[in-house]
């Protein structure tokens, strides 16, 4: 921990941690976009947060109220969510691949009356604006009819403002965002974590993953995901580390040569990607690659200067993990939820054990429910959804215990595996229960071409699965093979794809008990993409959509 983190974790709320941050960091660069030569160092940070504010309390937004945001990742994010803070209002995101009911309803819940956004989304929030509270709309790239501008609001202050008598009245306690939930089992659920939340999840992390001024981090998940909100934003607020913006995620690779990040987090599908990469490159035994060169290859994919990683918010599996390892890259995989304030449990960088999410993070306890579902509980855990008491009461028990939803086990040192989701477990016609997780796990890695699988078995008799292609995969495979029609769709019907991918899911059975092998599949001839209608916006399968939409597909696969 540097003596920066331990000042601002005794902080009294995220706006002293912020004022602090910028008073050690001064002219450091704080907020950057990727490939940019300039950056906003964190004394224009700090003075942009106090004019943005004056100009929100001049649109009557003050302590309790709330701040909707809907943009791609860019350094406006930051400095409009911490000038909410220091109003002591509630800063929150929104995914930009919402339809305009979604929006309605998020907007509903939150109750906003203030919504700042780029203008390719102004029309999709002017559609539902006389359905909810909306009295502004903040453009911060254009100024379409009907909005004001970033600048405008910035020099329009309200008379009288106390800018730091405003910081200063935040209390702990004070709601800091909401996190909506991905509604793939019902309505979202606003999640509400607290300023006390979001110190104690940095305070614990801290510990496993130790930051100050001299990092660097990439922000490129949706800041509506709890994930880019802690190590991209809380993480910079308390630990002074640079970040940079990528607002086009289909730009990963150029943007980690870009940033060259020191701490680096992603989900199971970007480490799948940056490993197919390096496979498709010639590296398909990173054990065999001299020591000499690893750095090298690492620094092929700008990861190179990276002192701390991780894995999480799905399943990974174990050969991604022991992939990167191997190269001299550890990745600690991590377990949480956004009812958690992001992170619970986390694999120390010095002990790792692959197959399990690591240790309980400091403060938190867990425990297994009968069934065997985790627990968690600590100063981490939400103070409930947002105007859903009966949710949160579902959620959390009279003894403060967090139930999860997730089903685990817990060895004899300490460590979390995750089993699966509770609803999602496959329980076959014989009654055999199995996680389909697991099962989609070693089919992805057994070949990059395949990008996405979910496997079917709930009342069956045997599993079956249907398999999406990599694009990225799929191209060079067919520039390999001399194939004109590189598309997916095309590809799906190949019979050499076909055969490779047979082989693959071959190669995965033996991996797998015989009741979870898959006995058929099916190549789809499309691409999936996340917020789409197959997948959440961080790439989770969303399961009752796939098997509505694809059900004639599925029951062929039983014919």
């Amino acid at each position: 921990m540097t003596d920066q983190a331990g000042e601002n974790l005794d902080a009294a709320n995220l706006c002293e941690a912020f004022q602090n941050t910028v008073s050690r960091c001064g002219d450091r660069i704080a907020l950057r976009n990727s490939g940019s030569d300039s950056g906003i160092t964190w004394n224009e940070y700090g003075r942009r947060v106090e004019r943005i504010a004056a100009g929100l309390a001049a649109l009557g937004i003050g302590r309790g109220d709330t701040v909707a945001m809907m943009m791609t990742n860019r350094p406006e994010f930051h400095l409009i969510d911490s000038a909410a803070l220091h109003l002591g209002a509630t800063p929150f995101s929104i995914y930009n691949t919402s339809a305009p009911e979604q929006i309605e309803y998020l907007f509903g819940n939150a109750a906003n009356r203030v919504v700042f956004c780029e203008e390719q989304f102004v029309p999709r929030i002017a559609e539902v604006r006389g359905n909810t509270e909306i009295e502004h709309i903040v453009c911060v790239d254009a100024a379409p009819q009907g909005t004001t501008t970033l600048d405008q609001l910035e020099s329009s202050p309200a008379t009288g403002f106390e800018f730091e008598k405003s910081w200063r009245a935040v209390e702990g306690s004070d709601v800091a965002t909401l996190i909506y939930t991905s509604g793939t089992t019902g309505p979202p659920k606003g999640v509400e974590l607290t300023h006390d939340n979001l110190l104690a999840e940095m305070s614990a992390l801290s510990e496993f993953f130790p930051a100050g001024p001299e990092d660097r981090v990439l922000s490129f998940l949706p800041s509506a995901h709890i994930a880019d909100r802690a190590l991209s934003h809380y993480s910079a607020i308390v630990n002074g580390i640079q970040v940079t913006s990528l607002a086009d995620m289909k730009q990963l690779a150029a943007a980690l040569a870009d940033a060259r990040p020191t701490i680096f987090s992603g989900v199971p599908r970007v480490w799948e990607k940056l490993m197919a990469g390096l496979q498709a490159a010639g590296v398909t035994d990173p054990a065999a690659v001299p020591d000499d060169k690893r750095r090298a290859l690492l620094g092929h994919l700008g990861l190179d200067e990276v002192h701390a990683s991780a894995c999480g918010a799905a399943p990974v599996a174990a050969e991604t993990l022991e992939f990167f390892m191997q190269l001299g890259l550890p990745i600690q995989e991590v377990w949480g939820m956004s009812e958690l304030s992001a992170v619970a449990t986390m694999n120390p960088r010095d002990k790792i054990k692959v197959g399990t999410v690591g240790i309980p993070i400091r403060g938190v306890e867990v425990s297994l429910a009968d069934d065997g579902e985790l627990l968690c509980r600590g100063p981490i855990v939400m103070r409930g959804y947002r105007n859903q008491p009966d949710k949160t009461a579902e959620t959390i028990d009279a003894d403060g215990w967090l139930h999860t939803g997730d089903i685990a086990e817990i060895d004899a040192e300490g460590y979390v595996k995750i089993v699966d989701r509770k609803k999602e477990l496959i329980i076959n016609a014989a009654g055999k229960n199995m996680s389909p997780a697991n099962i989609e796990q070693k089919i992805k890695a057994a070949s990059p071409l395949i990008g996405q699988a979910i496997a079917i078995g709930d009342n069956r008799p045997y599993n079956v699965a249907l398999v999406v292609l990599d694009p990225d995969a799929a191209r060079a495979y067919a520039a390999e093979h001399g194939l004109k029609d590189a598309s997916t769709a095309a590809l799906a019907g190949d019979s050499s794809v076909a055969a490779a991918v047979a082989e693959a899911i071959d190669a995965a059975n033996q991996r797998m008990a015989r009741v979870e092998q898959i006995k058929r599949h099916t190549i789809l001839p499309t691409e999936w993409e996340p917020g789409g209608d197959e997948l959440t916006p961080t790439s989770k399968l969303k399961r009752k959509p796939i098997a509505t939409k694809y059900a004639s597909e599925i029951e062929a696969l039983y014919a």
